[in-house]
């Protein structure tokens, strides 16, 4: 198939099959592109630990979408959640709606970005003399249907983190100024990732991502020859190198387009979301999101693998990603509280080998 003059003139992306290591973040990740609504992934690591690279690597394997044709908003043209309201409009009204394919968006979120240009404007002027809702579209607009990149984002302003998780909850934004209003869908999976030397996000806003991966440096000597062979590969010749890998990258787009068609078939037990219940009462996690992320997770592995039953095993790789920055922080607990999570699971499931 030939490539189309827009994807030549794209940024060379290292292939996510590629990347060596870090199999929980590249697995909460996916399971987040294969079910949006787990709400996101927080990563924390060490400085160079590919946290970008893996982010940017993830948009090559996501399937194309239909779209609304010039819609600033990504609107889709069958689903009237994801419509702005001027295509709900239009089809209300039985209007032809132009319908073309496009790849999905990936939208970085600069440091520096103001509240205007991450939820848009309105020009007052314009809808003060000529009465039109005149809208200039913020990130969230782009991002829509897509992906939302925020590096560094324990440093980004606490009011901005609040802007963004509240459209991730709500799946949509609202732009009020001087009594006038526009709302557009804003669904997107939130990606943020940082170094904890750098600062910790706040309890009540970390537990608003759905996962939180962590990421360290690889200490095998192999490993990180391998990595660094790969990496100067890659820069001498990008397109040499994604083509070695084109074979294993689509494998692994099938994969993930299966498992976003067999998640509606994936049923998790009665007596598993019981348990999961009582790990999440017994480890004292406020609310009920780490249920439900936990839930959701698991019935999304269950799916990449290729099943239509979660199984404990399942519940034991998602658990310590959906529960760990949900514990309340005990400074004088020496164990990592993903190994917590861990034990609690062994407790309450019996062996996690068995079932």
């Amino acid at each position: 198939m030939q490539s189309s003059p827009e994807k030549n003139n794209e940024r060379s992306v290292f292939p996510f099959t590629a990347i060596v290591g870090q199999k929980e973040m590249k697995l909460a990740l996916l399971l987040n592109v294969v079910d949006p609504k787990i709400g996101g992934v927080m990563i924390m690591g060490d400085r160079g630990t590919g946290k970008s690279t893996t982010v940017r690597a993830l948009v090559d394997l996501l399937p194309e979408i239909e779209v609304v044709e010039n819609d600033p908003f990504n609107s889709d043209p069958r689903d009237p959640q994801l419509m702005s309201h001027e295509v709900r409009k239009k089809v209300i009204n039985n209007q032809e709606i132009p319908i073309t394919k496009t790849r999905i968006a990936m939208v970085d979120l600069p440091l520096g970005a103001t509240e205007d240009r991450v939820c848009g404007t309105i020009d007052l002027e314009r809808a003060l003399t000529e009465g039109i809702k005149a809208f200039e579209p913020g990130l969230l607009a782009k991002a829509n249907r897509g992906i939302l990149y925020v590096d560094e984002v324990n440093l980004l302003d606490d009011h901005l983190v609040d802007v963004l998780l509240d459209a991730a909850a709500s799946g949509w934004n609202t732009v009020e100024r001087e009594g006038i209003s526009v709302s557009h869908p804003a669904r997107f999976i939130l990606i943020g990732s940082g170094n904890p030397e750098e600062g910790e996000l706040r309890p009540q806003l970390l537990d608003r991502f759905g996962m939180h991966a962590q990421v360290g440096t690889v200490k095998e000597p192999e490993l990180r020859v391998q990595i660094v062979e790969q990496r100067a590969s890659f820069e001498e010749a990008p397109e040499t190198f994604q083509q070695a890998w084109e074979a294993s990258q689509e494998s692994m787009r099938q994969k993930v387009i299966q498992a976003r068609e067999r998640l509606k078939s994936v049923e998790i037990s009665y007596d598993h979301k019981i348990k999961i219940s009582q790990v999440c009462s017994e480890l004292d996690v406020d609310g009920l999101r780490g249920d439900i992320v936990t839930y959701r997770a698991a019935k999304a592995l269950a799916a990449l693998g290729g099943r239509n039953e979660v199984t404990a095993q399942d519940i034991l790789t998602v658990i310590p990603l959906c529960l760990r920055h949900r514990l309340r922080k005990d400074p004088l607990e020496p164990i990592d509280s993903g190994l917590l999570v861990k034990e609690k699971f062994a407790k309450v499931f019996g062996s996690p080998l068995e079932s």
